[in-house]
């Protein structure tokens, strides 16, 4: 499709808080994903449309929830959808990407089954195959805690479902501008906000109000108060703002961050029963350049978890105690820029993943892995130099093990992480390069927990997690043009036991291709 390779800019998801589901019940959905026109930014062109819909439906759940998806393609091109940010708890069957599942075919359907396992927060679910991601085919997903479990600030008034920001919305000074949405004063809402975008960050503020932060993928913050946050792609965050200004109109503002180009739009806040347009003179964005990594740096380390919070823990086993557990192995990340026959093409420590023909998680339960990868190609420690080796790849997490990964930034432009299966602690981000006694810096009490980490040009940034979730994981930069030319891999993290305690056996269902078709099915965990 001739409109996958087109940029949309910096998309952001807004949604609302809304009535919370009582109980665990199975929530059931079924999706058309079809071609339609959208515009993003003002200028129609063809995109992926699921229900007629950009965005995408939103899933609306609770912790613990049963979430079945049956989607059915009616593209002409495989399609595969991700659930970015839910951990997919012994199941990465579901997962939705290249490496873990044959892809849903043209007029064809697959019903996805998963459970929200011990997670609340915001997420959002997007296309894995070629570069759908910059058609659209994506939409958010927001998690409740249970109604027995209270949540760390009083519930926000309700409003609307959701909304949708974007590129050139509304001009400054419309007069005759729609309002994105309506405040009634003296209350308080709830932004649940993901950068859905290709490869930009993003700053947003809202006129002559301030945000208290109270949730970043899944963790509750202490709850510090901005007058602009950066988002950066991948990232999903929830606000709380207070209708507490004069009732009048006022703009909600995005700009680009860390662009050769900047790139800002706005969109209409109006209060009920308000008198008077939003003045034209907008908040200013934060600094740039060194100075604006500086500054972002340090409103990185402000977002500290809520150890006070009831909620669900990320890490059912226990792990959130991370300052205290000793490190088992180091993984040092450097992307690079190369080439390969001429073509672009990015890597991770000298390999630039190509996916295979058989999803390399169903090479390994057939036990064929040999015939279609080889496991660690890519060293924890990286060489100096540019050249890749294209190939699948493939790294061995040994089952349970708490690891260290590092994450240097040697190129002009930021980068953006993101780890399946797991949260993370997202320890420290730091200028210039990584070396063991950095490490005094981590933050080891109270680091949020998390599914993406940025990093800056020429910086380093820390995480830590425990391989307590078997399966097969892709660790991807979120700019998707680098993840699909290359910058990615996959943990396979494999419990010896092969017992359904640790990793659920191949669904039943499961679509099977390439060398596996036609191989007896291996007998199940027991």
């Amino acid at each position: 499709m001739g409109s996958s390779s087109k940029i949309i800019f910096a998309v952001l998801f807004l949604c609302f808080s809304t009535c919370v589901i009582a109980g665990d019940p199975t929530l059931e959905f079924e999706w058309k994903v079809t071609y339609g026109t959208i515009a993003p930014l003002g200028v129609p062109q063809q995109g992926i449309l699921i229900n007629g819909q950009f965005p995408g439906p939103k899933i609306n759940c609770t912790s613990n929830n049963n979430i079945v998806v049956n989607v059915f393609n009616q593209l002409d091109e495989p399609l595969l959808l991700t659930w970015a940010g839910i951990q997919q708890r012994k199941n990465s069957w579901q997962d939705g990407t290249p490496g873990a599942m044959c892809p849903i075919l043209p007029g064809k359907n697959y019903t996805y089954r998963f459970q929200v396992k011990d997670q609340i927060g915001t997420y959002f679910y997007f296309p894995t195959t070629a570069l759908h991601r910059a058609s659209g085919g994506m939409g958010m997903i927001q998690i409740h805690s249970r109604n027995l479990i209270p949540i760390p600030f009083d519930k926000p008034a309700d409003e609307p479902d959701g909304i949708q920001i974007n590129g050139q919305s509304t001009k400054v000074g419309d007069a005759n501008a729609k309002p994105l949405f309506t405040f009634e004063a003296g209350k308080t809402y709830r932004f649940r906000v993901c950068n859905v975008g290709l490869r930009l960050s993003v700053n947003f503020r809202v006129q002559g109000h301030t945000m208290t932060v109270v949730e970043v993928e899944g963790s509750h913050t202490v709850q510090n108060v901005y007058d602009s946050l950066d988002l950066h792609v991948g990232q999903c965050m929830s606000v709380l703002v207070t209708a507490d200004q004069t009732p009048k109109d006022y703009y909600f503002v995005v700009s680009s961050r860390f662009a050769q180009h900047p790139l800002s739009t706005v969109a209409v806040i109006r209060y009920a029963n308000g008198n008077g347009p939003a003045s034209t003179e907008l908040p200013p964005p934060p600094p740039v350049s060194t100075k604006g990594i500086a500054w972002s740096i340090s409103q990185f380390r402000s977002f500290r978890w809520n150890l006070t919070a009831s909620a669900a823990r990320p890490n059912p086993q226990g792990s959130y105690k991370y300052g205290k557990i000793n490190i088992t192995r180091t993984i040092k990340l450097v992307n690079t820029r190369s080439s390969s026959n001429g073509k672009l093409r990015f890597g991770i420590n000298g390999v630039s993943h190509v996916d295979a023909e058989t999803p390399l998680k169903l090479a390994e339960y057939y036990g064929v892995a040999d015939k279609m990868f080889t496991y660690n190609l890519m060293k924890d420690d990286p060489q100096e130099g540019n050249k890749v080796e294209v190939a699948p790849n493939v790294v061995n997490g040994t089952y349970r093990n708490f690891v260290e990964i590092i994450f240097e930034n040697h190129e002009k432009t930021i980068q953006t992480w993101h780890l399946d299966g797991y949260s993370f602690f997202a320890v420290a981000i730091e200028p210039g390069r990584w070396s063991p006694e950095k490490r005094k810096n981590y933050n080891l009490l109270d680091a949020l927990s998390r599914n993406t980490i940025q990093v800056y040009p020429n910086t380093w940034a820390a995480v830590m997690t425990t391989l307590d979730n078997a399966g097969m994981w892709n660790l991807r930069s979120e700019m998707r043009e680098r993840a699909y030319l290359g910058q990615q891999f996959y943990f396979s993290v494999v419990s010896e036991a092969r017992s359904l305690r640790d990793e659920y056996s191949l669904p039943e269902t499961q679509e099977l291709c390439g060398i596996v078709k036609s191989l007896p099915k291996p007998a199940p965990y027991t």
